[in-house]
């Protein structure tokens, strides 16, 4: 079968590699889209696992085999059988471990395995023809409905990791909460918030983004000119009659944003990191000649200064959200496939998988027209 290894950094190479071979209660899928994530691009940009791999985990397919030569499956959860269109969900946690019984899944040791793989070291595959799928993921396997495209399907993963985000938020009906980027992922949060009852004061750099903001549900848009514009503080919700708001979700990996969030949440609010995936090199948290160890609760050199005062006195809240919440894959599937999220509005580039690469940049590097790009095999 065809397949888009992953030879290094940078380097995503169209190969033939054998069709995974399956044993008892695994399922082989035909891939029909992959979604292109940010997480998968940071590690073809910065290698940050080694090769050969094969990337990929926003997928949705059809099941052409099931291990042992059935037609049907029945877990648990489901009963899957040959032919059935389904969205697929590569991470599902133990819920038995410190981490799960504290909801941190992200963290549970089961769930960093990844369960699906084309081939190589597992790694989500979806770059590629076919995917195998192991027991112990099957619980994250969604049946799509008829009426509903199989590239909705492949976006089921991506707002998983959004609706997890927003619950880890304590808002109100009538709150207000500053979205900042309005890129796919910062749309969905702004769809999701506008569902509960929230209003959102959404902020980016291109005007395209935020008319679509608009139609997404964002009550107030504000154009941001530069990176290093003051646009995020509190001027935006002075510009909107507000002084404050009650919480501010950074969509986009700058730190510098963070810093004026924590300054425009009002005392008691929250501010939720998101795009932050990239760890600070060791060197530049505590330098390598120091014998003094670094406090552990020391802020990497890369961040601006923040006041941490105004966090303790002000009873503000700094959070992180990383990846999906497995719980949550039946509200998730609701809310897509209901379309009260539309993410067909959201996919605005299709590549094939031989243009892999292409799809890798054009993610990377968005231009005025560009959001959501998937891969079509």
């Amino acid at each position: 079968m065809r397949a888009v290894v992953y030879r290094g950094i940078n380097d995503l190479r169209v190969e033939t590699v054998p069709v995974p071979r399956l044993d008892a209660h695994e399922l082989l899928v035909k891939v029909a889209v992959c979604g292109v994530c940010p997480t998968d691009i940071k590690k073809i940009q910065h290698g940050t696992l080694p090769p050969p791999r094969i990337f990929g985990h926003e997928t949705a397919g059809i099941i052409v085999k099931i291990g042992t030569g059935n037609l049907s499956l029945v877990t648990r959860h489901s009963s899957l059988k040959v032919g059935d269109r389904v969205a697929l969900h590569h991470h599902v946690p133990c819920l038995d471990c410190h981490y799960c019984r504290h909801r941190a899944y992200a963290q549970c040791e089961t769930y960093k395995r990844t369960g699906i793989t084309a081939g190589f070291e597992p790694a989500g595959g979806g770059y590629a023809e076919y995917v195998r799928i192991m027991p112990f993921v099957l619980p994250g396997v969604v049946k799509i409905p008829a009426k509903n495209s199989l590239e909705e399907g492949a976006l089921l993963e991506p707002v998983n990791t959004v609706l997890k985000a927003v619950r880890r938020l304590n808002l109100l009906r009538g709150d207000v909460v500053l979205v900042a980027g309005q890129g796919p992922i910062g749309l969905m949060f702004t769809r999701l918030l506008q569902l509960q009852g929230v209003r959102v004061l959404a902020t980016d750099l291109l005007p395209s983004r935020l008319r679509l903001a608009k139609k997404f549900g964002a009550k107030w848009t504000r154009l941001i000119r530069s990176p290093q514009s003051t646009a995020y503080n509190p001027s935006p919700a002075e510009d909107c009659g507000l002084k404050t708001v009650d919480a501010a979700i950074v969509a986009v990996p700058s730190d510098a944003v963070v810093q004026q969030a924590l300054q425009l949440v009002r005392g008691g609010g929250q501010v939720l990191l998101f795009a932050h995936t990239k760890r600070a090199a060791k060197s530049e948290v505590q330098s390598p000649k120091s014998k003094v160890p670094s406090p552990i609760f020391q802020i990497p050199s890369p961040i601006p200064q923040i006041d941490l005062a105004s966090v303790c006195l002000d009873e503000k809240d700094l959070l992180g959200s990383y990846s999906s919440d497995f719980t949550l894959q039946r509200e998730v599937a609701r809310l897509v496939f209901s379309r009260q999220l539309d993410v067909r509005r959201l996919i605005t580039h299709r590549f094939p998988l031989e243009q892999t690469s292409a799809a890798v940049a054009l993610a990377a590097h968005p231009t005025e027209d560009s959001l959501k790009i998937v891969v079509t095999i």
